[in-house]
């Protein structure tokens, strides 16, 4: 890569930060006719310091709840200035998209707005405290769901935002991985090549909220998809068009193991049902998406 990183050095996300690596691959894709419009969470406190910023192309920081709301704004002032050639991008974690701002973003979505609305998912409130929310997964411990001898973490499923932004009928949605860079960026410039709105979910592990050496990020995400739970694929006008095929299916300890929230599964036989529930979710995600035929893994709870 010869082309100038609109992403400078010297921010203070933590080592090894996935939301990071999604941001600086997402401005390699966009390149620098680009505005970006962020909720808060980690990206806009790691990245915009007070009198500091390593943002290298114009950025509008707003609240948590209106990033959607915000980038339709730019949209619509850029339309009236004729300026058709600048693009408008959106990125969010999980908390300021799947939960406090998902009636902005799906406001966007629906009135069509020509942005390209990412969200990086660290599956919690990182910036706050390591809080649950609508995209941790099943039975993960955090702050605000423990593990404990009365409970096995966070019981709810896993928000699909994905297929809530496919159901508003825009032309592109996708998901991704920071794990698959040149997948991710790719589906980034093929967003832009979209008239209305376009949602991109790419899943970014978090060493400090998930409990993983540092140096593991890039191998949590390849797991995350190599055993289905985060299943990778694109559509355009509402039907799904490509899936990312798994070569080698993983089983989901292999995933689990290598963080802390996880380790009280390990360690009853309660947990081990909680293994094999997790299990069967991979499953039915492998031949919902037809990720590897037939092919299945099972968990032994015995």
């Amino acid at each position: 890569m010869t082309q100038k990183e609109l992403f400078a050095s010297g921010h203070r996300g933590c080592p090894g930060c996935g939301a990071a690596m999604a941001t600086r691959m997402m401005l390699r894709a966009t390149g620098d006719d680009v505005i970006v419009v962020s909720p808060t969470g980690c990206l806009e406190t790691f990245t915009s310091m007070y009198g500091e910023s390593c943002w290298e192309v114009p950025w509008f920081h707003g609240l948590f709840e209106n990033a959607g709301a915000i980038a339709s704004g730019v949209e619509a002032a850029l339309k009236m200035q004729g300026r058709t050639d600048t693009k408008v991008v959106a990125i969010g974690g999980d908390g300021g998209t799947f939960d406090i701002g998902i009636g902005a973003l799906s406001g966007m979505l629906e009135r069509g707005h020509n942005v390209t609305y990412i969200c990086y998912d660290n599956e919690a409130y990182m910036n706050t405290g390591v809080q649950r929310s609508s995209a941790t997964t099943p039975y993960a411990s955090t702050t605000t769901s423990p593990a404990g001898s009365h409970s096995m973490g966070k019981t709810r499923p896993k928000k699909n935002l994905a297929a809530i932004a496919l159901a508003h009928d825009v032309p592109y949605v996708a998901t991704a991985s920071i794990a698959y860079p040149q997948d991710f960026m790719n589906k980034v410039k093929k967003s832009l090549t979209f008239q209305g709105s376009r949602f991109i979910h790419v899943h970014a592990p978090c060493p400090i909220g998930w409990g993983f050496d540092t140096a593991l990020t890039v191998e949590v995400g390849r797991l995350a998809v190599e055993t289905g739970l985060m299943p990778i694929w694109e559509a355009e006008y509402g039907e799904i068009t490509k899936v990312r095929k798994i070569r080698e299916v993983k089983p989901i300890e292999e995933y689990l193991k290598v963080q802390r929230r996880f380790r009280h599964l390990f360690a009853s036989d309660a947990g081990k049902k909680e293994l094999a529930a997790l299990q069967e979710l991979c499953n039915k995600n492998i031949e919902k998406m037809g990720l590897a035929g037939e092919r299945k893994v099972t968990t032994d709870v015995s």
